[in-house]
């Protein structure tokens, strides 16, 4: 994957992108931990360099939602969205809409040449929607 986006495959590098693909919707932190795990000695600049350089290539996507770090996932160009519980935190994938791109049409879109959206929606994961955990 890295040599096809012309990327040269580091160590650090391979690492990195075998975490994120290990863990969707990661943080830095836990990224890093996964990483020294299987690389002991790597620096946190080493992480936070190769997540520029997957982030660049299209390798990784990049997002934050609304009070929180950012995170990261393998899965991309696929124009999926988000799914963010208020209480816990978590995040799953939610695909987008099917067929034409409603998204991309943006009334009153004022000259922007638009090529992607991004939407989170927020509510309760099934855990903290269960009664008894509010």
């Amino acid at each position: 994957m890295l040599r096809g986006a012309a990327l040269r495959a580091t160590r650090p590098r391979v690492a990195v992108l075998g975490a994120v693909h290990a863990h969707p919707h990661a943080g830095t932190d836990l990224i890093f931990d996964a990483v020294r795990g299987e690389l002991p000695a790597v620096s946190r600049q080493a992480v936070y360099d190769s997540l520029h350089a997957l982030t660049a290539a299209g390798l990784v996507r990049r997002i934050q939602p609304a009070g929180s770090v950012a995170r990261y996932e393998a899965r991309t160009g696929d124009g999926h969205h988000h799914l963010v519980c208020r209480s816990c935190g978590a995040i799953a994938d939610v695909d987008g809409a099917a067929g034409e791109a409603p998204c991309l049409t943006a009334p009153g879109d004022r000259g922007f040449s638009v090529d992607e959206a991004e939407a989170i929606y927020w509510g309760l994961c099934p855990a903290c929607s269960t009664p008894g955990n509010s």
